[in-house]
């Protein structure tokens, strides 16, 4: 990893530099405790949850909307405050896992092994902390007036009849927007810039909706508490196909896209410019005649 003082002044880092430290990143977190870790990840399904109570909230207090766009832009404005509360909190959120803890593989610096124990501790912890704030919304939401159950049936309507290769296809574009938004906060050094990107990348997952395994659970599971008719197994259906499409969207399309990027780039070439003349781009030294 190089020194501090090797890296660029402007705003923004250069790939390598953004490789080499999420390849550290992601390093450290594959050698911290496990607990250190789940505790982290209940932290980020909880704190990721908010955007999904949010949504809710939105679809309560305005039923109505002007048109569809109006209702989407809303809700995919609120859905990324969640993730703004992650990213900028720097929890363990598993769809940004996805994409830099398959670094250090691809380098032969960590083995598949040590990938699979640190997703399955982030995604185990991430979905608990999504299932008790489900639960928190179904035990205040409606007392409190913030939440009618109807609004979170819409949600959930919206996520869970399809066949599993559109969920998949769809939980693939969600996990390649993560990725890409991991990697532009990486690239970022600034905290307004942060804040911007992840305002502006998360909420076209809300928009859209596309499927969030995280976010996803949040509004599914909060459906089902609060009586919406939604199953066990139509949760299992959508988990599933989720994951698995946000794992390929964050793994492949980001992750390895950009290492091989890297990779196949070459070493850095200095290039030294000095112009040998200045004759014929109006010279005044030029002789007249």
């Amino acid at each position: 990893m190089p020194s501090t003082t090797d890296d660029p002044t402007g705003a923004t880092l250069s790939y390598r530099n953004i490789i080499e430290r999420e390849m550290e990143n992601a390093l450290t977190e594959m050698h911290r405790p496990a607990k250190g870790v789940a505790i982290s990840g209940f932290a980020a399904g909880l704190t990721v949850s908010f955007g999904a109570l949010f949504m809710g909230m939105a679809l309560t207090f305005q039923p109505t909307f002007p048109s569809t766009l109006a209702k989407q832009l809303t809700l995919g404005g609120v859905s990324a405050v969640g993730f703004l509360f992650v990213i900028i909190g720097q929890t363990e959120l598993f769809t940004a896992h996805t994409t830099m803890a398959v670094l250090p593989v691809l380098t032969d610096r960590a083995s598949v092994r040590d990938l699979l124990e640190l997703w399955g501790v982030v995604l185990a912890a991430n979905l608990v902390g999504c299932a008790c704030f489900a639960g928190l919304i179904a035990a205040i939401g409606p007392p409190m007036n913030i939440v009618d159950p109807a609004a979170f049936g819409s949600m959930a309507e919206a996520l869970l009849p399809f066949p599993w290769w559109v969920i998949t296809a769809s939980g693939v574009v969600a996990g390649w927007l993560m990725g890409l938004l991991t990697w532009l906060v990486a690239a970022s050094r600034d905290t307004i810039s942060r804040v911007v990107i992840v305002l502006v990348v998360a909420s076209t997952i809300g928009f859209a909706p596309f499927h969030h395994a995280l976010l996803g659970t949040t509004e599914v599971l909060a459906a089902m508490f609060l009586g919406q008719g939604v199953t066990l197994g139509e949760f299992a259906h959508f988990l599933t196909w989720t994951t698995l499409g946000n794992a390929v969207g964050g793994g492949v399309f980001v992750a390895l896209l950009n290492y091989g990027h890297v990779a196949l780039a070459g070493d850095d070439v200095n290039v030294d410019y000095e112009a040998e003349s200045t004759s014929g781009f109006g010279d005044d030294t030029t002789e007249k005649h």
